[in-house]
């Protein structure tokens, strides 16, 4: 294994000097660093967008997004499919975050998880993976056997797949219907790409994500719509969407949002169609949950 070809394993002829700096100059120097992750981001656009209208067509589909990686790739994953249940009101089983090795590695390594081509399928046979789902390989190196496994089972049920590395010519691409590659140079700390790498996929997934709802009408305008109410805050934030969506006042608002069992979207079908709440679900189900076509 020649990690040395690697551009997340290379020195980075900027920071060479770390352990000489003050916090200011380190300070300075990784923000410096961290800009430039966006511009390399942007350089993967087309592959980005070829990868989410596979998610969104999963997901009007009845389908799932299913991201499986090892290590920091793997509990990005799986962070980006938690947040998910509250933001957009899906249930846990429409995004599934995969970590080589199970919860446990989400705290702690697991020894030999994600070197193993077996652990990738095995995790997602249990998930009953099918043709309608859509899965995302990530790995910062590019060539993580647990990924490259998953995607191979993965095209062998026909379900749609998507790699996403941080090396140009990586081994997952060739795994992959499509292949997402970002350079974003040497790392601030050699080797250690829980730092730009990590931060160019956690870019990468939320636009996966958010867009994929947008996609399935999660959105109305810019907010968010489907917003689970689970504590005091995300109620308030409800009552908040509600007033900005039909600039109703406060009192309204919360009156409506009760009247909608405490479900945002509908609560604005009341207040802006003028309809029960009974009607407004069965307009937004003619809408295919789609706001802006209820009226």
């Amino acid at each position: 294994m020649n990690l040395e070809q690697l551009t997340t394993e290379q020195r980075n002829e900027h920071t060479m000097n770390l352990d000489s700096l003050n916090i200011h100059e380190a300070a300075v120097l990784m923000n410096n660093e961290d800009q430039t992750v966006a511009d390399a981001v942007a350089q993967a656009l087309p592959a980005i967008e070829e990868a989410i209208a596979k998610t969104t067509a999963s997901l009007k589909a009845g389908g799932r997004i299913i991201y499986m990686g090892a290590g920091t790739s793997g509990r990005l994953g799986v962070l980006d499919a938690a947040e998910c249940v509250p933001t957009f009101g899906v249930s846990p089983e429409t995004v599934v975050g995969l970590i080589a090795g199970g919860e446990k590695a989400m705290i702690h390594a697991v020894e030999g998880a994600e070197d193993s081509l077996t652990l990738g399928p095995s995790d997602l046979q249990n998930l009953q993976l099918n043709h309608k789902d859509t899965v995302i390989g990530i790995a910062a190196s590019g060539r993580t056997p647990y990924v490259i496994g998953g995607l191979d089972y993965a095209q062998s049920v026909n379900a749609a797949t998507v790699s996403l590395a941080l090396n140009r010519n990586a081994i997952i691409s060739q795994h992959a219907q499509t292949a997402i590659e970002i350079n974003v140079g040497p790392e601030f700390l050699t080797g250690s790409t829980r730092l730009k790498s990590g931060t160019a996929q956690k870019m990468v997934l939320n636009m996966i994500s958010t867009i994929s709802m947008i996609g399935i009408g999660k959105i109305y305008k810019n907010l968010m719509v489907d917003v689970q109410p689970t504590n005091e805050k995300l109620v308030e934030r409800s009552k908040g969407i509600i007033m900005t969506a039909t600039d109703c006042s406060y009192e309204v608002a919360s009156k409506t949002f009760a009247a909608a069992e405490q479900h945002v979207k509908p609560a604005i079908v009341m207040i802006l169609t003028g309809v029960n709440y009974a009607d407004a679900t069965a307009k937004l189900q003619q809408a295919d949950g789609f706001i802006n076509k209820t009226f």
